[in-house]
């Protein structure tokens, strides 16, 4: 018997090779397709914790501190006191002083200052610092001044000075007579201030830190006969305060 050798169908072998081959790129491509999914994942929550990061930025509270500073205050002389309808005393307030702290408000130009009264001195009317129509007040005569209050808003580009101000005047003769405390309160300002009877312009901060501020107070009746009657109670004074207000860094 003669051995046949059969030849393959040339069309047959085409197709195998073909399926084949695609089977081997379909297995080919299942880890690239895997590794695209993983990094479509990744990507995709990297963009959610940066969305989740940068809304919590924008939401935050952004709060800057502010600029604290300490601020002195010094009275100086040539300056005057009245009340009811007498003419002005002349009172020389040099050697008056205090400190506290200020604080910058933001977006306003202005700094908030708090004085310790504790540590607030003004020189009292008396011989030495007043005097009267021209003469000086009677030796035995004295008038303290306690502060209980000072503080309020300074604009440091503009100068203008408003101080609330709060303290006792403490009327004394020598050790006869004693009078019950006056109580003042009143607003010192560089700008004007006017009340029914009384009334004054002060002149704001110069590049020194001079100022000069003025204040229109109600003076009320103290149940004290010879007061009540000599000062005609209740009625208006004047304080017409020339100062020095400078700021220095707490550092």
């Amino acid at each position: 018997m003669g051995c046949q050798i059969h030849s393959l169908n040339p069309q047959l072998l085409s197709n195998k090779i073909n399926i084949q081959s695609k089977q081997s790129a379909r297995s080919s491509f299942r880890p690239n397709s895997q590794l695209l999914r993983t990094t479509l994942l990744s990507s995709y929550n990297n963009l959610n914790e940066q969305q989740l990061v940068s809304t919590a930025t924008i939401k935050q509270p952004q709060i800057p501190e502010s600029d604290v500073y300490n601020v002195k205050f010094q009275t100086l002389g040539a300056c005057k006191l009245g009340i009811s309808r007498y003419p002005d005393f002349e009172y020389n307030a040099k050697g008056g002083s205090g400190s506290g702290t200020a604080a910058k408000i933001l977006d306003s130009g202005e700094v908030s200052v708090d004085f310790d009264v504790k540590q607030l001195y003004i020189p009292p009317l008396s011989a030495a610092t007043t005097k009267f129509l021209g003469l000086p007040l009677p030796p035995f005569l004295k008038i303290e001044i306690v502060p209980e209050n000072f503080h309020g808003k300074i604009n440091q580009e503009s100068g203008k000075v408003d101080l609330k101000f709060r303290a006792k005047f403490c009327f004394s003769v020598g050790s006869v007579y004693k009078a019950p405390a006056l109580l003042v309160e009143t607003v010192l300002t560089s700008e004007e201030s006017k009340g029914k009877m009384r009334g004054g312009r002060g002149d704001r901060l110069d590049k020194d830190g001079v100022c000069r501020l003025v204040g229109v107070a109600t003076v009320e009746p103290i149940d004290d006969f010879f007061m009540d009657t000599f000062l005609s109670l209740p009625t208006e004074c004047l304080a017409n305060l020339n100062a020095i207000i400078s700021f220095s860094s707490t550092v």
